[in-house]
């Protein structure tokens, strides 16, 4: 099916099913974003004053979404992605129970286990919770106004490591990593359990609305897909990832059809080596981070990914792809990047094809 705001989707479809199998169709995926040379008329619908309405008004929220659809150019792999933004009250920390705080641009959480002792069995997502309910009428919503139109997708709501900061805040869970490691490690297990739980809920809504599968990382898959993370982890040495967190990380690997594992920052590097290890991982994508070097400054990183047969995903400044292409194979590479203008970005895309080469 092609769709209102992206037109060759068929086509992109088919290709993420090739990229994904690691598959080379004549140049790397690319998702090339600019606005579009000539977009409709119309003014953008006016930002509420109170935060909290600005974050749980779904008219709004989707009519935003809208507005900058029809004002962006989806090139390549790019995904017309229908979502309502992450301020903090899609996450499990908030289904769980964590009190939300909105800001006008982000939000945040107050942990609510302060026990001595790390215990998390006894915390269950109840079905009347103020932002679990929020959610679910969220993904409806989006299904019908999504329809035709654009790819509902599934919020940034955690996984291993995060979710559990969320609920004991990041101090005390780096002391409990070393006063009761083996604690923390059956935590963050029982809160895969949840993750899996969610994951389902959310997948079967929006089913009637998209082909498999999109999220809050700019990619798609054709079945169960989402990009893992474990920001905490930045926190941690190469053994004490290994022995806490990779248990539940490997778990998710194996309950998804599709993964990626999003390294965002260099102080999470360190832990790549036991990533590559995961036999059910599809992908890295290697993020610096704010301040840092451009991704193609660890080219070495980036080789070792793809040797290893990881797939590749890179953040990078449209200036800067010839240089990957002429460094990296484009078999299993995805770049992500933006330009000034539609006429750039279709430019870019036929450079690429030029630029790319299949090094296995």
């Amino acid at each position: 099916m092609n769709l209102a705001y992206k037109d060759d989707w068929n086509m992109a479809m088919e290709r993420y099913r090739q990229w994904w199998n690691r598959e080379y169709f004549g140049r790397c995926a690319m998702w090339v974003t600019a606005p579009h040379d000539n977009p409709p008329p119309g003014t953008p619908p006016p930002v509420p004053d109170d935060p909290v309405q600005k974050w749980t008004d779904l008219e709004y929220l989707f009519a935003a979404c809208e507005y900058s659809l029809s004002r962006t150019f989806l090139g390549g792999e790019a995904v017309p992605e229908w979502q309502y933004g992450y301020p903090g009250r899609e996450n499990i920390g908030a289904f769980l129970g964590c009190p939300v705080t909105l800001m006008p641009t982000t939000g945040w959480l107050d942990p609510i286990l302060e026990d001595e002792h790390l215990e998390v069995r006894h915390l269950r997502i109840m079905e009347d919770n103020r932002w679990w309910r929020f959610v679910l009428d969220a993904h409806r919503m989006a299904v019908e106004k999504a329809r035709g139109k654009a790819i509902p997708v599934t919020g940034a709501f955690g996984g291993s490591g995060d979710s559990l900061a969320w609920l004991r805040g990041t101090e005390r869970l780096l002391i409990d990593c070393v006063e009761q490691p083996d604690r923390v490690r059956d935590a963050d297990e029982y809160l895969m359990d949840i993750w899996i739980e969610v994951f389902n809920r959310f997948h079967d809504i929006l089913r009637p609305a998209r082909d498999g599968s999109a999220g809050w990382f700019p990619l798609w898959a054709p079945g169960k897909f989402y990009a893992i993370q474990n920001d905490f982890s930045f926190n941690l040495g190469p053994d004490m990832f290994r022995e806490i967190f990779l248990p539940s990380i490997r778990r998710q690997t194996e309950f998804l059809d599709y993964s990626i594992y999003h390294v965002d920052g260099v102080d999470a590097f360190r832990h790549i080596d036991a990533l590559l290890e995961l036999p059910r991982l599809n992908a890295l994508q290697i993020l610096p981070g704010a301040g840092k070097p451009s991704p193609l400054h660890y080219m070495p990183l980036l080789k070792k990914v793809q040797a290893a047969g990881k797939n590749l995903h890179i953040m990078i400044p449209p200036g800067e792809v010839r240089e990957a292409l002429g460094n990296l194979s484009a078999r299993g590479l995805f770049i992500w990047t933006s330009t000034a203008t539609e006429t750039e970005a279709r430019e870019l895309l036929k450079n690429a094809e030029k630029w790319s080469r299949d090094m296995g």
